[in-house]
């Protein structure tokens, strides 16, 4: 199954402030664009930039390009059936504006067929408008329209913390 999955927010923001944002991604405490702590950590194996292994949480992925305050790249690697790759791109919107643009493209297979229709999706929908959020917050101060999570996606992240809780 092929699946295109677009997300992005315009900021009022310089194209470089939103970059910079973009390039705070897996630092640490410094990060200022992933939503922790609703999600799982974004971790590498040494800094941000090609090559670097890593992934939040289940999801596993090589950082596969990177143009620093412009774009980024990872390729998946996990879980299993996931074959593709998402991106961050900063993109022109106009005099102090820019668009934080999010694509994933990827093919699945096998049970991911499955999995990303029903449980994927729907967790990967609301972990990127919580960052979306975040990078508004950190551009303007406030969110105009907070992201939801719907009944759905708080489901399946209470079966998530049940079934990954380390066991005594």
């Amino acid at each position: 199954m092929g699946v295109h999955n677009v997300h992005e927010r315009l900021l009022a923001a310089t194209e470089s402030e939103v970059g910079e944002l973009l390039d705070t991604l897996a630092s640490g405490d410094g990060d200022r664009l992933w939503p922790v702590p609703h999600w799982p950590r974004m971790e590498f194996d040494h800094p941000l930039g090609p090559g670097a292994v890593g992934g939040h949480g289940p999801v596993r992925y090589t950082v596969a390009g990177y143009a620093p305050g412009r774009w980024i790249r990872f390729e998946f690697t996990g879980p299993r059936g996931f074959h593709g790759f998402h991106e961050l791109a900063v993109l022109p919107a106009g005099p102090d504006r820019a668009r934080l643009h999010h694509t994933l493209s990827m093919s699945t297979r096998g049970a991911a067929r499955l999995t990303w229709p029903l449980a994927w999706r729907p967790l990967h929908d609301a972990c990127l408008e919580d960052g979306l959020d975040r990078a508004e917050l950190a551009c303007t101060g406030r969110v105009a329209r907070p992201a939801r999570r719907s009944p759905y996606v708080r489901l399946l992240r209470a079966a998530a913390v049940l079934v990954l809780r380390p066991r005594p």
